[in-house]
């Protein structure tokens, strides 16, 4: 048959203390939970600060880059200073170019100038010098022809024995005297027979006794070798 059991005063005391210290470990393990909460946060802040560290590799990279980004920096630089550079030169030898082009022109054209001055001047002494086709211009060239060959005679002499011997004919011939006898009329202005005017023929003229000019000088050389000048002559001679 069972026992029954008979709750005294005491056991209720002990299962009311029994009760509380279950009530107390129940708060003190929910205590213990919400003391573990901030923990746990501060260790997860922890390891988000400690994740947004970068590392090693990515520092490594990153200046890399920023390196790399000076370089291509200074490059840059570099290059548009070198750019202005060769503009400037590019400038100053494109003056310079321009300047040495026009002193260069400016020396052809001079050249040019001298070298047409020169030509001119050639040309001017070249050029033989003009006489009229007239008794005046026959006395004038002969006298010219007469300075350089050294035979002497004036303008005044020829004239006047011209004058005396043909009348300023140069085809007038004499077809009466000793001379045309013996078949070698005089002829010409100063009335020259073929031999006389062979032997005192003056180169530059022409070999033809008719030829004013060759008469004249031919003449003037025979009267200066056999009178001393044609300014001697006042007659027949």
């Amino acid at each position: 048959m069972p026992r029954t059991i008979r709750i005294t005063r005491s056991h209720k005391l002990a299962t009311a203390v029994l009760v509380a210290a279950g009530s107390v470990t129940a708060i003190a393990a929910t205590g213990g939970q919400s003391d573990a909460q901030p923990a746990a946060a501060k260790t997860s802040i922890a390891a988000e600060k400690v994740a947004g560290v970068p590392t090693a590799k990515e520092a490594a990279a990153k200046k890399a880059a920023q390196e790399t980004a000076a370089k291509k920096a200074a490059a840059d630089a570099a290059a548009a200073k070198k750019a202005v550079a060769e503009r400037k030169a590019a400038a100053e030898k494109a003056v310079a170019d321009r300047k040495a082009a026009a002193k260069k022109s400016a020396e052809k054209a001079r050249s040019e100038k001298q070298a047409a001055n020169r030509s001119t001047e050639r040309k001017a002494v070249a050029a033989p010098k003009q006489y009229k086709n007239n008794l005046d211009g026959w006395i004038r060239e002969s006298l010219d022809i007469m300075k350089k060959k050294n035979i002497p005679g004036s303008y005044e002499g020829l004239h006047r024995n011209i004058m005396r011997e043909s009348s300023g004919n140069p085809n007038a011939v004499n077809d009466w005297d000793i001379n045309a006898q013996n078949g070698i009329p005089s002829k010409g202005l100063l009335q020259v027979i073929q031999p006389t005017f062979d032997a005192y023929h003056v180169n530059g003229t022409p070999k033809k006794l008719t030829d004013p000019v060759a008469n004249i000088t031919a003449a003037a050389n025979y009267a200066a070798d056999k009178y001393g000048s044609i300014d001697n002559v006042d007659s027949a001679y």
